[in-house]
């Protein structure tokens, strides 16, 4: 394996760590009633841990790898110079705070309760936050390039309640067939959805706006990267699609279809699922290629 497709292969891992890692802790931190916070957490334990330990390796990984990228010599990952020389970079500056934060992430479950999960949020966005600064994300100075920043932010942050949410809602799906937590499973299901609609038009109005400030219109050409871009936008079309459709048909039939529509739902939201991995597969891949 090469270094460029093992880059490619360390960039998916972190983006999808970082975003089940804030998505995850969304709930339990945010969405959850409070007499029910304690058994979701519980419930989404395992997802939080690998997620945050998975951030702190990927980043790890994603840094090594990059400083064999830099140097043009995989061997150079063993020279402690090369490392002292990348992490001097703009990259490297900001890529400290990959490390920092997932350590953090990690340290927080030797806490418990509330504080914990609200630890696990802060560290998660902050991550989301931090990815903004490397990339073509970074590519402007002055204003231009705080508010492409801050667009781009605000665009992970909202991937990453959409997308990063999508695996609790099917711990949720299994909770409410449970009577007694059946009333906290559905509110905190519904309340996903009421901010989900917001999250899912911010990913959208953020991401034209990243495409025009990375692009420019009108296009001038058809290169790989604006090629994956369409393919990506259309993928994402289609995961909207699809949302909307568990949203305003499968849901009201909940009651009358039963089991046989609740299933149907399940399986749309693993297909939307299935499609944010190949979405963040398309992003990572974006990194290395020129913007044209």
């Amino acid at each position: 394996m090469s270094l460029s497709t093992l880059f490619i292969a360390c960039r998916w891992l972190h983006f999808a760590a970082v975003m089940l890692l804030a998505g995850s802790a969304f709930y339990s931190a945010l969405l959850a009633p409070r007499r029910y916070r304690t058994r979701l957490a519980q419930r989404l334990h395992p997802l939080l841990l690998v997620s945050s330990v998975t951030a702190l390796l990927s980043a790890q990984a994603l840094l090594a790898v990059q400083t064999g990228l830099m140097s043009g010599d995989w061997r150079n990952i063993a020279d402690a110079a090369t490392w002292q020389a990348v992490l001097g970079t703009g990259f490297g500056s900001a890529w400290r705070w990959q490390i920092v934060l997932p350590l953090l992430a990690c340290g927080a479950f030797l806490l418990r309760g509330l504080p914990r999960q609200q630890l696990l949020l802060v560290a998660g966005l902050a991550q989301l936050c931090g990815l903004a600064f490397v990339g073509h994300a970074a590519m402007l100075d002055g204003w231009p390039g705080a508010l492409q920043r801050a667009n781009h932010a605000l665009h992970l942050v909202a991937c990453a309640f959409w997308v990063g949410g999508l695996p609790p809602v099917l711990l949720l799906m299994a909770d409410a067939r449970v009577i007694a937590l059946r009333t906290d499973a559905i509110r905190t299901m519904m309340r996903f959805s009421r901010y989900g609609h917001l999250a899912v038009a911010l990913v959208i109005i953020s991401g034209i706006i990243n495409s025009l400030i990375i692009l420019g219109w009108p296009l001038t050409s058809f290169a790989l990267y604006s090629q994956l871009l369409l393919v990506k936008t259309v993928l994402v079309g289609l995961m909207v699609l699809i949302a909307l459709f568990n949203r305003y048909w499968l849901v009201p039939r909940f009651r009358r279809a039963g089991a046989q529509t609740q299933q149907a739902f399940i399986r749309m939201t693993q297909l939307e699922m299935v499609l944010s991995v190949v979405v963040l597969l398309l992003v990572s891949i974006f990194a290395t290629l020129a913007p044209a």
